[in-house]
C-alpha cells in the first residue's frame, strides 16, 4: 500500500478567491489554469499498519500545525473512501522554491492526492482525484488534471471538480518566472475575501471572465488568453487589497517586472504579458519565439528568472522512484 507521484503547479489565468466552505474547500467561483513545468512536487504514500500516528515530511522537514492539518484532510477523505484505517507516512520534495507565489500547494496537494489514491488501491479517473486533491488546496484540482484546466464551483464533488481544456497553445505558452521572495498569507487572504468592498464585484465580473477565456483557449488566441489574464491579476489584487487586513503583495521588483512587461509589448511589440497569483512573484508569458528576449528582460530587473513549458497531469511514478 505505497505509491509515488509526481505533479506540476498551476498558474492561475482565472484565479479563485474565497471559499464557501473552507473545510471541503469549495470556492466562490469558477477558475482556470496552466500547469508550469519541469517544476514538480514529488509525493511518496504508504499506507503502514505498523505506525502509530501519521508521519508528514516536506523537504526535509517535519510538518505540524495548520500544515499538517490540510494534509490530514486529504489522508482521511481516502482513508474513507478506501474504507481503512492505517496510518500514513508521507514525504514530499518540491523541486522549487516554495511560497513565493509560483503555486507550491497546487502540486503538492495534487501529488499527495494521486499517490494516496494509488497506495489505497481506488480506481479514480483524474476528474474524481481532483476533488481529493481540492480538500487540501482547491488550486490542487487543477494540478491534477493538468494544462490549461478548469475548475468549476459547486456544493459537492460531483460539481466542483477539475476538467481539462484542449488547447492549440500547449506547444506555443513559455512563461518566464520572475522569482521575487516574499512570505505571502494565501489562506488568510482566501478567509477574508467576502469582507472586501470589491468581492461582489468581481464576482459578477467573474463569470464573463471564464466565458472569455474558454473561448480564446478554444480558438488558440495567444494575446487574447493572457490579456484576459494580466487583467484578472489585476482585479485579484483590487480585492485583496481592499479586505480588512489590506494584504500588499506585491514588491517594487514585481512593479519592475510589469513595466518591463509593458515596455516589450508596447516598444517591441513582442507578445508578452505578466500574471501573478497571491505572491510577489510574477509569471511572464510569451511564445516560444520570444522567450530569450523576454526572460533577457525579466533578468535585468535584478531577480533571479525560471523558464517553463506547459505542463501536463499528475502521474503515478515507477517504484524506483520512491522517495523512500
Amino acid at each position: 500500500m505505497k505509491a509515488t507521484a509526481k505533479a506540476h503547479p498551476i498558474q492561475g489565468l482565472v484565479k479563485y478567491h474565497g471559499m464557501r466552505d473552507e473545510e471541503l474547500r469549495l470556492p466562490y467561483h469558477d477558475s482556470i489554469s496552466v500547469c508550469t513545468a519541469p517544476s514538480h512536487t514529488r509525493t511518496t504514500a504508504a499506507f503502514d499498519p505498523s505506525l502509530e500516528a501519521d508521519v508528514y515530511e516536506i523537504d526535509g522537514e517535519s510538518v505540524e500545525g495548520r500544515g499538517a492539518e490540510r494534509i490530514r484532510a486529504v489522508v482521511d477523505h481516502v482513508r474513507e473512501l478506501a474504507g481503512i484505517d492505517h496510518r500514513v507516512r508521507f514525504v514530499s520534495e518540491n523541486s522549487f522554491r516554495t511560497n513565493i507565489g509560483f503555486g507550491s500547494s497546487s502540486s503538492g496537494f495534487a501529488a499527495a492526492a494521486m499517490a494516496l489514491v494509488e497506495a489505497a488501491g481506488l480506481d479514480m479517473t483524474r476528474p474524481e482525484i481532483s476533488t481529493v486533491a481540492r480538500r487540501g488546496s482547491s488550486s490542487a484540482a487543477r494540478a491534477v488534471t493538468g494544462a490549461f484546466s478548469h475548475l468549476r464551483t459547486g456544493m459537492n464533488d460531483e460539481d466542483c471538480r477539475s476538467e481539462r481544456i484542449e488547447t492549440d497553445l500547449e506547444d506555443e505558452l513559455r512563461v518566464v518566472g520572475g522569482q521575487v521572495p516574499s512570505y505571502k498569507e494565501t489562506e488568510a487572504a482566501h478567509e477574508e475575501a467576502a469582507e472586501s468592498h470589491m468581492f461582489e464585484s468581481r464576482m459578477a465580473h467573474i463569470h464573463g471572465q471564464i466565458a472569455e477565456m474558454r473561448d480564446a483557449l478554444r480558438a488558440g488566441d495567444f494575446e487574447r488568453t493572457f490579456e484576459l489574464a494580466e487583467h484578472d491579476s489585476l482585479s485579484l489584487a483590487a480585492t485583496t487589497m481592499t479586505g480588512p487586513a489590506g494584504w500588499v503583495y506585491w514588491q517594487p521588483r514585481t512593479i519592475e517586472i510589469f513595466n518591463a512587461v509593458r515596455e516589450l509589448r508596447n516598444e517591441e511589440d513582442v507578445p508578452v504579458y505578466f500574471s501573478v497569483d497571491t505572491g510577489a512573484s510574477v509569471y511572464v508569458n510569451t511564445t516560444a519565439e520570444h522567450v530569450d528576449r523576454v526572460e533577457a528582460a525579466v533578468a535585468d530587473c535584478g531577480v533571479e528568472t525560471r523558464r517553463w513549458e506547459v505542463g501536463g497531469p499528475a502521474q503515478v511514478l515507477d517504484e524506483d522512484e520512491a522517495l523512500f
